[in-house]
């Protein structure tokens, strides 16, 4: 099949694929004159490529991966995993720096709740600024 069909077909586009050939995340395609020509086996490392960039991996992780491979016997589960546990730890530290964030806000809150000033009072800065009484423009008394 042709470069329009495949992406179709991977649910994706045939400058995504383009890149993917270009990053060497796919193997070479076959070539009929000057059309690059898939098998359905390429459907597979598209797909793979696909899930591992929704999942959080960026294509350039995957380069080290599958950069010259031509078959998929030759997939290199072992480093797949390896990537997989350090996509894991990476989460796991922003999840610890995540509920970090959201206890100290949560604090905040609390303590923004409590503030005197919270429903428009005035907060005293100075006990001196408020012992003298505030002078009254004349215009806006009602007789």
């Amino acid at each position: 099949m042709y470069i329009g069909e495949f992406a179709r077909l991977a649910g994706t586009t045939p400058k995504a694929i383009r890149l993917y050939e270009q990053l060497g995340l796919l193997p070479e395609p076959r070539r009929r004159g000057k059309y690059r020509v898939y098998r359905a086996e390429d459907l597979e490392w598209v797909a793979f490529i696909r899930e591992a960039q929704r999942l959080g991996c960026k294509l350039s992780e995957l380069v080290p991966l599958l950069a010259g491979l031509t078959r998929l016997a030759e997939f290199p589960w072992q480093a797949v995993e390896q990537l997989v546990a350090g996509k894991l730890a990476q989460i796991e530290a922003e999840m610890a720096r995540l509920q970090r964030q959201h206890q100290g806000l949560s604090q905040c809150a609390a303590l923004l709740a409590q503030h005197p000033c919270r429903y428009g009072a005035p907060v005293r800065q100075d006990r001196g600024e408020w012992d003298h009484p505030v002078e009254v423009d004349q215009a806006h008394e009602v007789a």
